[in-house]
């Protein structure tokens, strides 16, 4: 690689390459009422993720809306940035965005034609060091906002196009590797979740058709199947968290303990690390509870239904209700039914500032215990799949550890 480095300002790159940095529509100019269940996706912060833009949940707009907010279309190699929140979320834009539309609360990066590749600058601003200049640069004192003037300003230090190229080609490497996996777990959590379907849902199980169907506070279904409460069938735990204030309840804590928001950033079945951990003294001056590995945790409030399972022993805050697997509800078959009753939770939450189900009205709720010999074959059918799941999500986090160490060496050269 070449030794020559230029120093210059995302600004000035723009300029060179007749592109912009533009802030997506405000809000007056594309509001709720404009959004439909079919048309041009819009990218809004929630939808950047991992330096993609994710499509679970976007916001979609029909073409004449599209038509009258034209110029602020995506085309391949743009970057988009959430201005609030998040201090450093964008995501690169490819040929499948081609058209869809730069949303309210972003800010859309065009290079044109200038001396620095898309695909180079987007690692580049991923770096610990850029997303730091930004973070100090934001202003807002509750939520730190961005702004064109802020990203105009980002220092850029870049080598020529050719070694640009390289760089991105390395890096991009990880990434389609992790893509690749993603897909792979993807593929698998649905064959899960279609067997769980298929047989707990529609009762076509083995064997189902010669099962009749009895009536139930729950419709019909298979005779030998049970409706029970929750709190008959399983056990559940809720969380507590220490004071911030206090440094010894945090300070090298080694005790995992989840917030929803550990849950809702990954989106993964298995939970292995939570971003903050306590310390035995700050879980016994607490409302926080330990719960063995291979529990299920389900956040209870404002994001209500985000599910995984710890793999290691842990504890929550306040926003969760963790369900503890046995024998006739083992812990693969839970996760499933809590999957599939998402909006039955959902139904069920109440309060003001923020819908949030409690853990009494949760025990009260239905619960369809099948043969226990049905599910205990959908254990042992499910549990390689499982296992595949894990391992997958272990190679991305090795993936990811390499591309991030590698990332700031492969940038430093001068």
């Amino acid at each position: 690689m070449t030794e020559s480095w230029t120093d210059t300002t995302l600004g000035s790159i723009c300029d060179d390459g007749n592109g912009q940095i533009k802030t997506g529509p405000f809000g007056s100019q594309l509001h709720k009422s404009d959004y439909t269940e079919e048309g041009v996706p819009v990218v809004m912060p929630t939808n950047i993720t991992e330096g993609k833009v994710s499509t679970e949940g976007i916001a979609r707009i029909d073409d004449e809306n599209v038509a009258r907010l034209s110029k602020h279309k995506l085309i391949p190699g743009d970057i988009v940035y959430g201005r609030r929140g998040d201090i450093g979320r964008q995501a690169l834009i490819s040929t499948r965005e081609n058209g869809w539309l730069c949303g309210t609360g972003c800010i859309r990066i065009t290079l044109g034609n200038g001396p620095v590749d898309s695909t180079f600058l987007h690692y580049y601003l991923r770096d610990e060091n850029v997303i730091s200049y930004i973070s100090n640069q934001a202003v807002g004192a509750t939520m730190p906002n961005l702004n064109t003037k802020i990203l105009r300003s980002i220092p850029v230090r870049h080598p020529d196009l050719p070694t640009q190229r390289r760089i991105a080609g390395i890096l991009s490497a990880y990434d389609d590797l992790i893509e690749n996996n993603l897909r792979r777990i993807r593929i698998l959590e649905e064959m899960a979740q279609s067997l769980y379907r298929e047989w707990f849902v529609h009762f076509r199980y083995p064997g189902h058709e010669s099962v009749p169907l009895v009536d139930s506070p729950l419709g019909p279904i298979p005779e030998g199947w049970e409706v029970k409460e929750v709190d008959e069938s399983f056990e559940i735990t809720g969380g507590g968290t220490p004071s911030k204030k206090v440094d010894e309840y945090w300070d090298e804590g080694t005790i995992q303990w989840y917030s929803p928001r550990d849950l809702t950033a990954k989106g993964t079945m298995f939970m292995e690390c939570s971003a903050d951990q306590i310390t035995e003294l700050g879980l016994k001056k607490s409302s926080a509870k330990m719960f063995p590995a291979n529990s299920v945790m389900l956040t209870s409030r404002a994001t209500i239904g985000a599910i995984s399972i710890n793999t290691v022993p842990a504890c929550t805050n306040q926003g969760f209700i963790t369900c503890l697997p046995n024998e006739e509800v083992p812990q693969y078959f839970l996760y499933q039914w809590l999957t599939a009753n998402v909006e039955t939770f959902i139904s069920h939450a109440s309060g003001a500032t923020f819908k949030e189900i409690s853990k009494g009205v949760f025990r009260k709720l239905n619960f369809l215990q099948p043969a226990q010999d049905l599910v205990s074959r959908y254990e042992v059918t499910v549990t390689p799949i499982a296992d595949q799941l894990l391992n997958l999500q272990r190679r991305n986090r090795a993936l990811r550890q390499t591309r991030d160490l590698l990332l700031p060496k492969l940038l430093a050269r001068k």
